[in-house]
């Protein structure tokens, strides 16, 4: 082959590998200004069997549709140029990675620290969670299969689907299968050894890798524990309990056992670096000036005792797949009490800065594409309201002199002092927002999408922060219908008073259900060009609508997912509209 031209377009330079279904090489692109190098991949099986043959030409063509689909998704997956048939013979042509495989990091004998094991493990998953995304396997997740590009990131490269065919086997009836192959001893698990490949089986093969480099071992190499098969290596690395836990689960010897996808083990890596909520800013002056509403007559300026945070507890709840409660958990955060007039508050939690995944995986039930491209998000620290602005609150604030546009005191459909205002428009959001800012000297505004759903999921990669499904004894949804296994329950057809169901582990209740939350974000099709600051989007797309988060208790319970992304236009009212308030800080400066 070398020297060949294929089709006149390009010129094979140099031989990369071979392998029992063909070859690979190096060619120059004689098509392009100054010949860029690509791979070109050779099919041309040694075993002559015509079954083979053809059960690989029909993986071959699934590897190209693979790197056609995902190539265009992220730009550390190598692109396919071309897949085509020549004097009977097939090709498929991809992007040359100028760098080096992580074998030349990963050096027998040198251990790697944790910090740096940590950063290679966020690397490779943050990629990985793109391809699970699209419900593909990889298969072969190993050093000599990850490329340090020049520019320093990590390019996931061979996926090859041919490798799936093993051994020829013809049963008892005459007919003949094919095993799957094995992957790469080491970092294979046990189901992938028997031919039956999950999402979670990447994982596996990722862990692995984060313990070669902390034990400067090779995989295959580390003994297993007889009585349960788990891999016994923290006695060969120092690592903390934190990341040898979540390595532990990783490559856990049973497959439910592990995280289930990427997108969930990237969580946990970025769980590690996550910082812990910030520390009480300096204290405002001792009082200030607000505005107290007193009925039909105009506001009174009274003083008021400025706060600072606390910290308080609260309990989280875990559920089962039929929604059943399976784990309680005591947990804590801190909060500021802003005061709006005499004996009404705004209680803002605190939520710490951080990475996330935002949007829903393929995988999740009754997903909507808009929800896609999962994209990686940092969120600065900022503060977001306990609760869902209250009538209570709502009207202490329409009280107080107008901004731009006139506000109703008591806009609401359903009627309650603790239940949430309705019947607001994104506008009417906004002045409450600027009124209170000014009242306050602090810049309190709608939260971005990407804080929105950050701050529900805290932490979680379930389509709820309570598990995968709920039930009305959780959330105040339209109970008479069900999500994924959980059974069906009642339906309140009205709002309830915010607080009654349990929180978040940020301390931030009726995320899922009650009212639909506006977001500041104008509206988008899907992710892409999304920011990844964690600002709200307000270029491009549809100015006259905006986003809507969190579902209401007129809507079924997919709508109440972490990821789904509702949409309104930014006038008109309704009584399932409502939102909860976001300060980037609580120094009175901001």
């Amino acid at each position: 082959m070398l020297g060949r031209t294929l089709r006149n377009h390009y010129q094979i330079i140099k031989d990369l590998g071979e392998g029992g279904f063909g070859d690979t090489y190096l060619a120059k692109d004689l098509d392009l200004p100054g010949h860029p190098h690509c791979v070109v991949k050779h099919l041309k099986p040694k075993d002559p069997n015509p079954a083979i043959l053809l059960i690989a030409k029909g993986l071959f063509d699934k590897e190209a549709e693979t790197l056609h689909k995902l190539g265009k998704l992220h730009d550390q997956i190598p692109s396919l140029s071309a897949h085509f048939e020549e004097n009977g013979e097939f090709y498929l042509v991809q992007d040359f990675i100028e760098g080096h495989d992580l074998t030349k990091e990963l050096i027998l004998g040198k251990k790697s620290s944790e910090s740096h094991t940590i950063k290679l493990l966020h690397e490779i998953l943050e990629v990985l969670a793109i391809v699970h995304q699209q419900n593909v396997i990889h298969r072969d997740l190993k050093p000599a299969n990850l490329m340090r590009r020049q520019d320093g990131k990590i390019i996931l490269i061979d996926f090859g689907a041919v490798k799936e065919i093993g051994t020829m086997v013809v049963n008892a009836q005459g007919q003949t299968s094919f095993t799957v192959g094995i992957g790469t001893s080491g970092y294979m698990p046990s189901e992938q050894a028997n031919g039956k490949p999950k999402l979670c089986s990447d994982i596996y093969a990722v862990g692995m890798i984060g313990i070669q480099a902390l034990t400067g071992q090779p995989p295959d190499t580390l003994p297993e524990d007889p009585q349960t098969g788990e891999v016994i290596w923290r006695n060969r690395a120092q690592v903390s309990n934190n990341l040898g836990n979540i390595l532990d689960k990783m490559v856990r010897d049973h497959f439910s056992q592990r995280y289930q996808n990427a997108g969930e083990a990237l969580q946990a890596i970025l769980s590690l670096s996550r910082p812990s909520p910030p520390p009480p800013p300096p204290p405002p002056p001792p009082t200030r000036t607000v505005y107290q509403s007193l009925g039909n007559k105009s506001p009174q300026p009274v003083k008021v005792l400025s706060n600072s945070l606390k910290t308080v507890q609260f309990e989280t709840v875990t559920v089962n797949s039929k929604g059943e409660i399976i784990k309680r958990s005591q947990s804590q955060a801190q909060v500021f009490t802003e005061t709006i007039a005499n004996g009404v508050t705004l209680e803002m939690m605190a939520i710490p800065g951080g990475s996330f995944v935002m949007g829903s995986p393929n995988t999740e039930a009754d997903r909507y594409n808009q929800e896609g491209p999962q994209h990686t998000v940092n969120v600065a620290a900022f503060f977001m309201g306990k609760y869902e602005v209250t009538q209570t609150q709502w009207r202490a604030v329409a009280g107080l002199p107008k901004v731009k546009i006139d506000l109703k005191a008591n806009p609401s459909n359903f009627k309650g002092d603790d239940l949430p205002v309705e019947q607001v428009s994104w506008e009417d959001a906004t002045e409450f927002c600027a009124r209170l800012s000014r009242l306050t000297g602090r810049k309190y505004r709608l939260p971005s999408e990407a804080e929105w759903e950050y701050a529900c999921r805290a932490g979680t990669t379930t389509p709820f922060h309570f598990g995968d499904t709920v039930t009305p004894d959780l959330v105040n949804y339209r109970g008479n219908e069900s999500y994924a296994s959980a059974p069906k329950g009642i339906w309140r057809e009205k709002t309830t008073a915010v607080g009654i169901f349990p929180p978040n582990s940020f301390g931030l209740y009726d995320m899922h259900g009650n009212v639909f939350e506006w977001c500041q974000d104008i509206l988008h099709k899907n992710y892409n060009g999304a920011p990844t600051d964690g600002s709200a989007w307000e270029t491009g797309g549809d100015s006259e609508n905006r986003r809507l988060r969190g579902g209401s208790w007129l809507n079924q319970p997919l709508f109440c997912r972490s990821a789904y992304r509702g949409r309104y236009s930014a006038g008109p009212r309704d009584s399932y509209l409502g939102f909860r308030v976001a300060v980037a800080s609580v120094s009175s400066s901001s």
